[in-house]
């Protein structure tokens, strides 16, 4: 991660992140990828088994590459809309770009009320004046 490797936040199955990843077939095949376009966000409990337990390795800002067996995939199945056949071997490149709610680890930051980081902003010091407004 950004803080050194090995180090810096990680996910728990309770957090929302946020990526960006390449998923292929074992013969090269995409069947989905974020690469060129923006990332996604979603909680990290609603994944697949093997994707789920992989990005659970990894830190904030690290990239990593998934061979998930089909029993941690979609099994003997497949997908409904057929882009994943029954028995598949998964291949994923994951790029870790930010734990958005829930993680753990890494240096110390500033959560709202909700439970998500609050960001700086970039027109000012940050700060908030009595009124609720930005100084």
């Amino acid at each position: 991660g950004p803080e050194g490797l090995g180090k810096g936040v990680r996910p728990t199955q309770a957090s929302t992140i946020k990526i960006h990843y390449h998923g292929t077939l074992a013969d090269g095949t995409v069947f989905d990828s974020t690469l060129g376009g923006e990332p996604v966000q979603f909680p990290l409990a609603g994944v697949i088994p093997g994707w789920r337990d992989g990005v659970l390795k990894m830190h904030e800002g690290e990239t990593a590459m998934l061979g998930i067996p089909p029993e941690q995939g979609y099994g003997a199945e497949g997908t409904p809309d057929g882009r994943i056949p029954g028995g598949s071997t998964l291949i994923f490149k994951i790029q870790l770009l930010e734990v958005l709610s829930a993680g753990i680890g890494g240096g110390p930051k500033i959560v709202g009320a909700d439970g998500w980081a609050l960001k700086k902003r970039d027109d000012g010091p940050g700060l908030l004046g009595a009124d609720g407004k930005p100084l």
